[in-house]
């Protein structure tokens, strides 16, 4: 006997009452999953209604009324998305600067530290390779010296490794990919950052593929800087993303290196006056559209419950490795104690993005890991492509069946 509310039901057996989520409601907010499987959230999930209605019903504003004149008319509605976004992640609109994606969020906040040759900046060796090849330019250009931890022997960082790190080279910046690109791993990052908080460290946290999929408490990873996107788990458009911003970094003055009018007032010929808030690190000109979007898809994720969501994609994860990994010749790649709901496996049968284009073709929308995308991670896994499914709480078992019926015809 099951009793639903909106989202989940509550299966009652012998043991008892157990929630059990519902996807039912909000696959049929979500006007492409009747057309195909998709299993490209890690990539950009399919939005739902509420945030399509929200970008659309403000381009159309613009398109009457004019881009400025909608942004003072609809000033309400873009200060609510700060406060959507803030409250996602356990934080005020006030913490909140709203940039193009998670790579220019992460940006700023590395520019925020004026790095000097020597100065060290440690990271693991699952970061995201856009973060990486930062570090790598920051190296280039600064003579910073990029120092990444061990991983444990069951996957992901070590944080006793980053602790004899830290009190051995003092850096400058400890930054952390939450879970990276090219895997299900999910990093300790709430370990890390109480290692940093204890020793003083500054802590950076790439939250690209964790906003939206798993619960986040700001004050709880104890960070000074989050960066996240809008389109992956969020279920937010393209061409947007964010930085948190604590007070910490706020009140020390912590600012992005090239400060524009967003951020700052030109007070005198030689002095400027920075915002007291986290839209420091804004530019001027963007997407107002994007951002009421960005806002609608966080509140939508409060409203559907990340904490269940989340559970269930991860459920759904765990049920396509098993499944795959019976497949002749598949080698299932995630490693670390715990795994979200990315998924990553090798074909002997062809590339993965050859692969990932015949699927296409059927209606399945899956996506290719590349070396060249996590160098160290798939040298240490003798893996050279993967195939990633990606699926999320709108997504349903028979879509991993249909899934891996297509991907068996890759196996050895």
């Amino acid at each position: 006997m099951t009793a639903r509310a909106a989202g989940c039901c509550v299966l009652v057996t012998d043991a008892g009452a157990v929630p059990v989520f519902d996807p039912a409601p909000w696959r049929d907010d979500t006007p492409g999953a009747s057309g195909r499987v998709h299993l490209n959230n890690a990539g950009a999930a399919l939005q739902p209604r509420p945030v399509i209605d929200a970008v659309l019903g403000y381009l159309a504003a613009e398109a009457e009324t004019g881009g400025y004149e909608t942004a003072d008319l609809r000033a309400a509605d873009l200060a609510a998305a700060y406060d959507a976004v803030g409250a996602l992640v356990g934080a005020s609109g006030r913490h909140i600067a709203i940039v193009e994606n998670a790579t220019v969020a992460f940006a700023q906040a590395l520019s925020a530290f004026d790095f000097s040759p020597g100065d060290v900046v440690l990271t693991t060796r699952n970061d995201y390779i856009s973060n990486q090849l930062a570090y790598l330019s920051l190296a280039e250009r600064r003579g910073v010296r990029v120092v990444r931890a061990d991983d444990a022997p069951e996957g992901g960082v070590d944080p006793e490794s980053v602790r004899t790190i830290l009190h051995r080279e003092r850096p400058a910046l400890v930054a952390v990919t939450w879970i990276p690109t090219n895997s299900g791993l999910v990093q300790p990052v709430e370990a890390v950052g109480a290692i940093c908080a204890e020793a003083g460290v500054p802590y950076l946290v790439d939250a690209c593929q964790a906003v939206g999929q798993l619960p986040i408490d700001v004050g709880r990873l104890r960070c000074d800087f989050l960066s996240a996107t809008a389109r992956k788990f969020l279920r937010g458009p393209r061409g947007v993303g964010f930085l948190y911003v604590s007070d910490a970094a706020l009140e020390s003055g912590r600012r992005p290196l090239f400060i524009d009018m967003r951020g700052a007032e030109w007070v005198d010929d030689d002095a400027y006056r920075l915002r007291p808030d986290a839209r420091r690190f804004e530019n001027w000109e963007f997407a107002s559209a994007l951002v009421v979007g960005l806002g609608a898809a966080a509140a939508y994720a409060r409203r559907v419950g990340v904490d269940a969501a989340g559970a269930y994609a991860a459920g759904l994860a765990e049920y396509a490795r098993t499944r795959l990994a019976a497949l002749p010749g598949v080698r299932v790649l995630d490693r670390g104690v715990t795994r979200c709901a990315i998924v990553t496996a090798e074909f002997p049968g062809a590339p993965a993005g050859d692969i990932v284009t015949a699927l296409r073709r059927q209606g399945i929308n899956l996506s290719a890991s590349l070396r060249e995308n996590a160098v160290l991670d798939m040298r240490d896994k003798g893996a050279h492509t993967a195939v990633r499914l990606s699926p999320h709480y709108y997504n349903t078992r028979d879509d991993i069946d249909r899934a891996v019926s297509a991907l068996a015809a890759y196996g050895g």
